[in-house]
């Protein structure tokens, strides 16, 4: 899947008040990409993944997956992309305190009405380290452990690419590498697509293109 940003604005407030989040930013992720973007805080990295994940709306400017604009759609046509299509990582585990880890797992497949492939499920609980964790309430994990389940959260559906919000920021450096370890393995071994979001260098320096983003405005730092 090829996603294409074109001229993607996003301006809040109007005449002194106006604050111009994202400027005009083009950017063109192929299939199998790992991209991080990274800048300091209010530099505009988050506004740029909620409008290429489809979780907020552009002032002007299109988002492409393989040419269809995502925002020339319903919003019920949305999310139903956006949970078959796209897996989200943040910064908070976002796990729901009184499911168990495979509940929460499992809770985008439940959404959209669709049974566990329980194969895959155990390939990547396997992959990710968490096999014997699945019974266990997230107050019961470490934050290693609960990013763990939040990354197995979204792959469950199998997406295309998987968006990642700043997804050490909440981790000691130790879980933070190992978090980031085992997205480079999912790049790697699963074929995926991975953008991260980072204000972090040391981790923005392991993906295969980086990008900058300043006051709204992106540059491509490194291609391979």
């Amino acid at each position: 899947m090829k996603i294409e940003a074109n001229h993607l604005s996003k301006v809040y407030g109007s005449g002194e008040n106006k604050v111009v989040a994202l400027d005009s930013v083009n950017l063109s992720i192929s299939s199998g990409d790992f991209i991080s973007l990274m800048g300091p805080s209010g530099s505009g990295k988050s506004t740029l993944l909620h409008l290429l994940s489809g979780l907020d709306q552009p002032s002007s400017g299109s988002v492409l997956y393989d040419n269809q604009n995502i925002y020339h759609t319903s919003d019920k046509e949305l999310s139903s992309f956006r949970r078959r299509k796209i897996g989200f990582v943040f910064q908070q585990f976002n796990l729901l305190p009184v499911l168990t880890a495979r509940e929460n797992i499992l809770m985008p497949l439940l959404l959209d009405k669709r049974q566990p492939n329980e194969s895959y499920m155990r390939e990547i609980t396997d992959l990710l380290g968490i096999s014997n964790r699945m019974n266990h309430l997230p107050h019961e994990l470490s934050g290693g452990q609960q990013q763990r389940i939040a990354i197995a959260r979204s792959l469950i559906t199998q997406p295309d690419v998987i968006f990642a919000d700043e997804p050490t920021g909440n981790l000691d450096s130790k879980s933070g590498n190992e978090v980031m370890s085992l997205l480079h393995n999912i790049w790697r071994n699963m074929r995926k697509t991975v953008v991260i979001i980072t204000h972090d260098i040391e981790i923005g320096q392991l993906a295969e293109r980086r990008f900058s983003i300043t006051d709204g405005v992106l540059s491509e730092v490194t291609q391979q």
